[in-house]
């Protein structure tokens, strides 16, 4: 079993979430042909791998000499760790950091067999050659100096982890209210296409149309106003609908003009945006669209400035 103290757990933790970042970083901009800030917060860390190597430290130390036992432990400990958290991210913030959806032998696109065999291959990499260097260079800083490091460090990192944290959290709410908008603006068209129904007497079916993108839904209801403002004056009908109308109408641009300024104020956030950039793999099997369309705007916005 490892005996280390607080402050060298700490370090080691902090170590591995750089090594990540170098790593994730450094193969991202690769395959994106562009440099790529990787990760959760905006900070050079990557808390997943910081955390997985500690998992694999306290998992493989009972199976010290055994690379099989250590390879299975690594397997087992790592792969488990990935899908709680993924699990937990997705729950907390609605979307997926990483998605192995597209992988064989992928389990709800959280975990894969391919992956899981790689933590093993790293567990082994790790505990037999990376941390003794590493491990070595924590033991030779004195102890105060240690404390005084990791204290720094932490400070920091904690400070970037609460703002990437509520700005996840915002990126949640935008997705969110778009889906309820979008709902609404669905509930509006249905209860308009009543209206222009009874407005038309030639025109004895109903409208049943379900878009799946908001602008085309924002598209057809304003249509369907100009279609009213166009019967409104020679039916009897409608005009005893007219508050109805006016409140629909109220409704459908206050919901428009909330949900835009809300979206643009997310992407002109220095921070806000480089968590879309820093992910480029994000997704949302729920709200995938409001997601591409954040996606898609931050990129613009930052090929205008």
């Amino acid at each position: 079993m490892y005996h280390y103290t607080l402050s060298q757990w700490l370090f080691f933790f902090y170590f591995y979430c750089f090594f990540g970042w170098c790593f994730e970083s450094t193969y991202v901009s690769i395959c994106q042909k562009k440099l790529v800030n990787r990760g959760f917060v905006r900070g050079p860390f990557l808390p997943l791998y910081g955390s997985g190597a500690i998992m694999m430290l306290l998992v493989s130390s009972p199976m010290k000499g055994n690379l099989v036992g250590i390879y299975i432990a690594g397997c087992i400990g790592a792969t488990v760790l990935e899908y709680v958290t993924g699990v937990v991210m997705e729950a907390l913030f609605k979307v997926r950091y990483w998605d192995y959806s597209h992988k064989k032998f992928n389990f709800q696109g959280q975990i894969c067999l391919e992956s899981t065999l790689c933590w093993g291959l790293l567990t082994i990499l790790m505990t037999q050659f990376i941390h003794k260097p590493v491990e070595h260079v924590a033991m030779l800083i004195p102890h105060k100096a240690l404390l005084l490091i990791v204290a720094v460090i932490s400070l920091c990192f904690i400070a970037d982890f609460v703002t990437s944290f509520q700005a996840a959290m915002d990126l949640r709410d935008i997705l969110v209210k778009a889906e309820q908008a979008k709902q609404e603006l669905e509930r509006m068209q249905k209860r308009l296409d009543v209206l222009i129904a009874v407005a038309n007497d030639e025109r004895e079916t109903k409208k049943e149309k379900r878009l799946e993108r908001r602008e085309e839904l924002v598209g057809t209801i304003e249509e369907a106003f100009a279609q009213l403002r166009e019967a409104l004056p020679a039916s009897e009908l409608l005009k005893e609908k007219r508050e109805e109308i006016l409140e629909l109408r109220d409704r459908f641009i206050g919901n428009k003009r909330v949900g835009e300024e809300k979206e643009q104020s997310f992407i002109r956030n220095f921070i806000k945006r480089n968590m879309l950039k820093g992910n480029p793999t994000m997704t949302s099997h729920k709200f995938h669209d409001t997601l591409e369309e954040l996606k898609k705007s931050a990129s613009e916005y930052r090929r205008k400035r």
